[in-house]
């Protein structure tokens, strides 16, 4: 990638903006406003912006519905009844999969528990599962309660990684270490892709491979992952992974969720899993006969028949994706976050007000930055909301900003460190 020179003016980012090939896109978003003002919106790590599009997605769903009722399963446009396969190619593409690997279902809590039926399976022996320190709640709520169903105990069963004393990062080869130090007991190393309070990429390819050796299952929680940093789940030899598609896929509040099964597994009927009879051979589905067969690929993971509502809003953005390109999406997220990373170095200079826990890395990092802020803090955090800065606060001083490519401008990035300044003046 050519070097660009930042420069701490509103000049420069127009002219950026104005070089962008992606710029376009921001107009097939809708903004929200703060007090009748047009967000700067760096909120994307927790609820991407709405389409503008979705709207006529669901409502041609709605006239599905109305026109056709039951009869919509089997006819018109799009039948409901293999509508799942619509959004394939794009997940497939986006998280770095065969389509048959891939299939938008449920949420991701409960696929996170629907997966781990599979993929966790303890032995008195080898029962261990390796973990970064401060996941989710979901993803440390999850591993609690499996564990406890099998019978053992989170305090030994659970063994979490974490920074070195005085780093806010994990590295790589301490991650690696930790897997070989339990190997013996290891059954399951399932971590983040990208952490959400850091913003760290993990090297998910390595991480399998040492969880592989160890005899171990990988699998990956990709909720900050997916449509944020290109993935390839397939060539990394990934065992499992799911995702939500709210945050960076823009798809609505709540919305549908999707899976990754290796093909490895596409036709293993002998894998424990609870089943349901959207996962059931479709071919055979409605004879509504005993014995579970199921689909192959990951299809055969799904249990109940398709959110059709759910699932149009989440075609409105996987349509945007594939016309941008998640590689293009990541060339110009790296300008857009490097950019923001020179003006808060900038900003706070020598003062140690403000400091990014994000890797500095770009390859090690998607679109988010978190900024530590000694002085001022929530005051400060609070200050942003009354410019029309939508941001993430995270106890005890956190700030996330997460500069979006899809709809955020290198003139959101500079007014938004404009706005950083004057807060930090008042507040710190």
């Amino acid at each position: 990638m050519e070097t660009i020179i930042y420069e701490f003016s509103e000049t420069f980012a127009q002219s950026m903006d104005a070089q962008d090939p992606l710029a376009g896109y921001r107009k097939e978003f809708l903004f929200p406003k703060v007090d009748g003002q047009e967000a700067i919106y760096f909120c994307g790590n927790s609820l991407g912006l709405q389409p503008k599009s979705a709207q006529a997605y669901i409502q041609k769903e709605l006239d599905n519905w109305a026109n056709l009722a039951v009869d919509g399963h089997f006819h018109g446009e799009d039948a409901w009844y293999h509508v799942r396969k619509k959004s394939k190619p794009a997940l497939a593409t986006i998280v770095g999969a065969h389509e048959h690997e891939v299939v938008a279902m449920n949420n991701l809590s409960s696929n996170l528990h629907f997966l781990m039926v599979s993929f966790y399976r303890p032995s008195p022996k080898k029962f261990k599962i390796i973990t970064e320190a401060g996941a989710f709640p979901s993803d440390m709520y999850m591993l609690e309660t499996q564990v406890k169903f099998h019978g053992f105990d989170p305090k030994e069963a659970i063994v979490e990684v974490s920074p070195r004393e005085n780093e806010h990062i994990l590295r790589t080869e301490d991650i690696l270490q930790v897997i070989k130090k339990h190997e013996g007991e290891l059954a399951l190393v399932m971590m983040a892709g990208l952490q959400y309070y850091t913003g760290q990429v993990f090297d998910m390819q390595a991480i399998t491979k040492a969880a592989h050796h160890a005899g171990a299952i990988a699998g990956f929680d990709l909720a900050h992952a997916a449509g944020n940093v290109p993935l390839r789940l397939h060539d990394w030899d990934v065992d499992f992974a799911t995702w939500c598609s709210y945050k960076y896929l823009n798809s609505g509040p709540g919305n549908i969720s999707g899976i990754f099964v290796h093909e490895r597994y596409a036709e293993d009927r002998d894998l424990p899993r609870f089943a349901g009879w959207w996962g059931h051979d479709e071919g055979e589905r409605f004879k509504m006969e005993k014995g579970f067969v199921p689909m192959y690929g990951a299809d055969g993971w799904q249990l109940a028949n398709s959110n059709v509502l759910a699932l149009a809003a989440h075609q409105a953005s996987l349509d945007i994706f594939e016309k941008a390109g998640i590689n293009d999406l990541r060339k110009k997220s790296e300008l857009l976050t490097g950019y923001l990373e020179f003006l808060i170095r900038q900003i706070s200079g020598e003062s140690g007000v403000l400091e990014i826990i994000t890797p500095e890395n770009p390859k090690e990092r998607g679109c988010q930055l978190s900024l530590l802020i000694h002085k001022g803090g929530k005051d400060v955090f609070d200050e942003f909301y009354k410019h029309a800065v939508v941001g993430d606060w995270r106890h005890p001083n956190v700030i996330r900003l997460a500069p979006t490519p899809l709809y955020n401008s290198f003139l959101d990035v500079y007014r938004f460190a404009r706005i950083l300044e004057q807060s930090l003046n008042k507040f710190a």
